[in-house]
């Protein structure tokens, strides 16, 4: 094992240029996320036929939940694994790495039985009908009975490999999915190409998820000897430690991301009220506004093995550098954003409608929802830094805080106070109360590590 050139990253490389090696790969390929996430959607609009729409919005809350698997064994497995490093503890590391894998492995190939087994009432409770239940299963037959395993399992690897340093590699298994599915299916979709609608769609999809495992398979055989990532069998020893470890930042990240649907279904309830032409207007703005989001969560991301080792060495100085300095320029980046947004809120809203009303609606939408994008990267990054340590509980309690206690409220007070209007200004007021608490917890965070760190010298002092 090469430990120096793995340790290199982590320990001696300088601050700016740590971050932006893992940061960036880590933002593209979010990117390229966004992008991949609007290409069923896309092609099988091309259609324009109504039922296959259809299918793939209804089988889509099935697919989320997918992210909840991805963050419970690939935010929990990386961060365990990252702090172990730190610890050089490197049994830990191969041991929580094979929990990943495998544990990622069971609920996906159980997720599928399931789903299968209780195909139609889980059809009926997805709200399909007698038009559209056929084109909906033909989709989930390839997403979910044959596809949550390699869905799932792509994603957690994905986060395995970047625990050690290796963003790019991570990133490039991730992207080398989602260009291939947008390869494929105008080719399934098509009527110039096999014509499958949206069950195309959904084959593309499972072959672009397989074809990102076998990348990640591939780059485990090349660099067997060289990585901390194990997915050997004998290395699935039940250890309490590492399960609990696993858990404590893992169940928090999953928990986060069944708030967020529930916020955005809270959200899209209240706006169908006012009419098709607002929710297609709030749809618009809500993928406007993923873009910066998205690369605010790939800052969150990209640091969190470089949080993780720095706070399990103890080098408390560095770890502080590190956030800082991603704080000072993702905060930067997203204020301009914010700034551009709100000027030009009604063009970008024109790029996917050219109706007035729409984009009347969406130019005021955008300007509320755009405010909150400076507070939400602090949040981000500070959710980051507590799943690095291992601080699943703050990670919980801001998540409960975002959604529960702020945001959901917000939107009804908002709501009856300024009708439909106030609902685009409920995301900043969360926010910016987020904001300032995530500051305020930091800041006692660091004290506190700086005063453990200072006691720690001075015991070991002659």
């Amino acid at each position: 094992m090469e430990d120096i050139r793995k340790t290199e990253l982590f320990e001696n490389m300088p601050i700016h240029k740590a971050v932006m090696t893992l940061s960036v790969p880590t933002i593209i390929s979010s990117l390229v996320m966004v992008i991949y996430n609007l290409a069923d959607t896309y092609f099988v609009g091309m259609l324009n036929d109504p039922i296959q729409n259809a299918a793939v919005t209804l089988a889509a809350p099935v697919l989320l939940a997918f992210n909840a698997v991805n963050n419970l064994f690939g935010v929990g497995s990386s961060s365990m694994m990252s702090r172990a490093l730190g610890r050089k503890d490197a049994d830990t590391v191969y041991r929580s790495s094979a929990y990943g894998f495998y544990c990622a492995l069971f609920c996906g190939l159980l997720f599928s039985l399931l789903c299968t087994l209780f195909n139609s009432p889980l059809l009926a409770m997805l709200g399909t009908d007698s038009d559209t239940v056929s084109a909906t299963s033909d989709y989930m037959l390839w997403t979910v009975s044959c596809g949550a395993a390699p869905a799932i399992l792509n994603v957690v690897m994905a986060y395995l490999v970047r625990a050690e340093g290796a963003s790019l590699h991570s990133s490039l298994g991730t992207m080398s999915g989602c260009l291939l599915n947008i390869i494929l299916d105008p080719i399934f979709i098509l009527p110039w190409g096999l014509d499958m609608g949206a069950a195309g769609a959904g084959l593309a999809t499972f072959l672009s998820n397989c074809a990102a495992c076998l990348y990640f398979f591939i780059l485990l055989y090349v660099k067997k000897g060289r990585t901390y990532v194990c997915i050997r069998p004998k290395m699935l020893r039940f250890r309490k430690d590492i399960l609990l470890g696993i858990c404590g930042v893992g169940i928090p990240a999953s928990i986060q991301n069944l708030l967020n649907v529930t916020g955005m279904t809270v959200l899209n309830n209240f706006t169908a009220s006012f009419g098709p032409d607002a929710v297609a207007a709030m749809g618009i703005v809500q993928k406007v506004n993923m873009i910066p989001l998205q690369i605010a969560l790939g800052f969150s991301q990209g640091i969190m093995p470089l949080i993780s080792y720095t706070y399990a060495s103890g080098n408390v100085k560095r770890m502080k550098k590190t956030f800082l300095f991603t704080a000072k320029i993702a905060l930067s980046f997203l204020a301009a954003v914010t700034l551009g947004y709100y000027v030009f809120a009604g063009g970008l809203t024109s790029l996917f409608m050219k109706n007035e009303i729409i984009i009347g609606y969406g130019t005021k939408f955008l300007r509320g929802l755009c405010l909150s994008l400076p507070f939400l990267c602090m949040d981000f990054l500070a959710v980051g830094v507590f799943q690095a340590c291992g601080l699943g509980k703050k990670a919980l309690l801001f998540a409960i805080l975002r959604k529960i206690i702020l945001e959901i409220p917000a939107l009804y007070v908002l709501n009856y106070f300024f009708p439909l209007y106030g609902l685009a200004y409920a995301q900043p007021v969360a926010e910016i109360t987020l904001a300032a608490a995530a500051v305020i917890v930091l800041l006692r965070l660091f004290r506190r590590l700086t005063a453990e760190r200072g006691q720690a010298s001075e015991g070991t002092a002659p």
